[in-house]
């Protein structure tokens, strides 16, 4: 009986054997899961895509043309094209020849003006300067053009404020081919405003509100955020 007893006791004192684990792998995702993965990739994309125009479509319906109501100028609609040399010949003051091209890359805040350039076409110019330099970092986005309807010599007093703006002659006949007022005013009682794709898309009335040409203004840069960037 003791010899039950001490081996029942050895047995007791014998050490624990360590437990093993195997560690299995995770299965790799199958050739289907993956196809799966890649065709709901592709999905979104096209459904992205499709939706692109529609979205454009809100921007521009709530954002750049919402209703009349909304837009302080008046929209051009269609609006027209910067037409090419042959049909819009420009000049600097010295008669060197501008490709009318040259002027695309920008926004542009157009005044139009005899060289003599009366109280009112003074009235413009300022107005034109002061709404670019209220646009604060935006204003780089926008380039002010005088658009001289004849051979008069520009006053030497105005050249000074005309330094960072663009200042060409060109025919008038040639020019209401492209800009028109409103009905019963004269071509240059307004401010027109050109896309920086080269078209002419809004007119300002006589005397207008210049906060309101400013809300306009930032209203469509905003807008066109995306794809305008300062300078040609």
């Amino acid at each position: 009986m003791s010899g039950s007893k001490s081996s029942a006791r050895d047995a007791s004192l014998a050490p624990l054997e360590p437990l093993s684990f195997t560690v299995h792998s995770l299965p790799a995702p199958s050739l289907e899961a993956r196809r799966t993965a890649s065709g709901r990739l592709k999905m979104l994309l096209v459904m992205l895509v499709c939706a692109a125009p529609v979205i454009a479509s809100y921007v521009t319906y709530y954002v750049i043309r919402p209703d009349m109501r909304s837009n302080y100028g008046t929209l051009v609609e269609p609006m027209r094209s910067l037409p090419d040399a042959a049909a819009l010949p420009l000049q600097t003051l010295e008669g060197r020849p501008v490709d009318p091209a040259s002027l695309r890359g920008q926004w542009l805040l157009v005044v139009v003006a005899n060289g003599a350039c009366d109280a009112s076409c003074e009235q413009l110019l300022y107005a034109q300067r002061q709404l670019r330099e209220t646009l604060g970092r935006e204003k780089d986005r926008v380039d002010r053009v005088w658009l001289v309807t004849d051979d008069a010599p520009v006053r030497a007093e105005l050249l000074p404020a005309l330094a960072q703006a663009s200042v060409l002659r060109t025919s008038r006949d040639a020019l209401t081919r492209w800009l028109a007022p409103a009905s019963g005013e004269r071509l240059e009682a307004h401010l027109y405003l050109v896309d920086p794709m080269g078209n002419w898309m809004m007119r300002f009335p006589p005397a207008f509100d210049a906060p309101k040409v400013k809300r306009d203004l930032e209203r469509l840069m905003r807008a066109a955020a995306s794809w305008d960037q300062p300078g040609r």
